[in-house]
């Protein structure tokens, strides 16, 4: 079993990994780890991976097209070496849950290509294009994917042959707004011929601020519908927002 891990912190990765049980398993060469540095494959001097999101707001966004030269160069790397295609997974606090049953699925499979946020957020176009799921290890928010990364390889690899048989489900919680995020954008302007939505470009602050309460509403009932019945019961959804919600969002 494989795991490619795409991080701009290959080092963390790597330095947890000789440890305990997952430490036997990958000494027997029970499963590999390798780690992608997207800041490898910049075009400019100062390795740059992230930039500023459109439409204002805190933080940084990471930019789609490090990533996806990233994500080329391991899927050349594995057809040259006659290694099958592996999906792709964002670990994300907006994923489905992982749990005991999805650990399980896992284990049965060739590994996954793993990308492990950071910021802010990444580009929407990338996860569009590219990511066939988001996995998320519980309701909170951490610095970056690496730990999350971590702990769903810890769970897969204890279920491989010969390793451990035992792991346990991950604990839930609730986000602290009660909501998903909304999409995120940064530069270029157009990735693939795919714009940023005209809203984050228009300067209309107040308008800006609709369409991503709107959108967290759309995702949230989209992806996690059991948190949004938790934000109707806490009280924490408007009465605009029940009109959009009766209105369908989209």
């Amino acid at each position: 079993m494989d795991f490619e891990v795409i991080t701009v912190f290959p080092d963390l990765v790597g330095s947890a990994l000789p440890f305990g049980v997952t430490g036997r398993a990958l000494t027997e060469q029970r499963y590999r780890v390798r780690c992608w540095n997207p800041r490898d494959v910049t075009t400019d001097n100062y390795r740059r991976v992230d930039d500023r999101p459109y439409g204002g707001g805190p933080g940084m966004v990471m930019m789609a097209e490090p990533l996806g030269r990233c994500l080329a160069s391991i899927r050349r790397t594995r057809n040259e070496e006659g290694s099958p295609a592996l999906p792709v997974a964002c670990l994300s606090p907006q994923g489905a849950p992982l749990t005991q049953r999805r650990v399980h699925e896992l284990s049965t499979g060739p590994g996954l290509i793993l990308l492990c946020g950071r910021y802010e957020a990444v580009d929407q176009r990338f996860l569009d294009a590219h990511v066939d799921e988001e996995i998320s290890v519980g309701d909170f928010v951490v610095s970056g994917g690496e730990l999350p990364a971590l702990l769903l390889i810890d769970a897969v690899v204890r279920l491989l042959p010969g390793v451990l048989n035992d792991a346990e489900s991950a604990v839930q919680e609730s986000f602290v707004d009660g909501l998903l995020d909304c999409p995120h954008y940064t530069r270029p302007e157009i990735v693939d011929g795919t714009p940023v939505p005209p809203v984050l470009l228009s300067g209309n602050h107040r308008e800006i601020a609709r369409w991503r309460r709107r959108q967290s509403l759309a995702a949230t009932l989209r992806k996690r519908p059991d948190l949004l019945e938790k934000a109707r019961a806490d009280g924490a959804l408007s009465a605009e927002d029940f009109s959009d919600l009766q209105d369908g969002l989209y």
